[in-house]
């Protein structure tokens, strides 16, 4: 065989080549995909009180309360699942990055990525909110003990 058609032979192998890697690499964005839209995350309150699961999206799918929700106080309940629906969120986001580490392997926007959801949705408690507001009493005008009932002009 001459050396153009040796060359040409092998441009064809190397297209061939790249398009069945292409190919191997489209399957595997659609398996990472479809594996994404399925990653949930799960979390629970340190007492065990609230248990929340979200989707991949953060969104909540389901909160669930043990019976020893009877024994918290409406505030440290709102705390803890405010900081519970935080670390599920933080759990959905730590499965979608194995997803594409498996996918994709190590990359340094992934790690970028990470470092930022640390930061948004790191495992630290919110800060305390204090004790609720008292309500607040519109003020009334003083009794008038003076008034007698009738009329000056008699």
């Amino acid at each position: 065989m001459s050396e153009p058609a040796e060359r040409l032979l092998r441009r064809i192998e190397a297209i061939n080549t790249a398009g069945a890697d292409n190919r191997r690499r489209a399957e595997s964005y659609q398996r990472m995909s479809a594996e994404l839209a399925d990653v949930t995350g799960t979390a629970s309150s340190p007492d065990g009180v609230v248990t929340v699961v979200t989707d991949a999206s953060g969104t909540v799918k389901n909160i669930q309360f043990t019976e020893a929700i009877r024994t918290v106080s409406p505030a440290a309940l709102s705390a803890s699942v405010v900081h519970t629906i935080a670390s599920a969120q933080a759990a959905a986001a730590r499965s979608q990055a194995d997803v594409i580490r498996r996918g994709l392997g190590d990359t340094t926007l992934l790690d970028r990525v990470l470092a930022e959801d640390a930061t948004l949705f790191g495992d630290r408690p919110p800060a305390d909110p204090g004790p609720p507001p008292v309500p607040r009493v519109a003020p009334q005008a003083p009794v008038d003990d003076d008034y007698d009932f009738g009329s000056v002009l008699r």
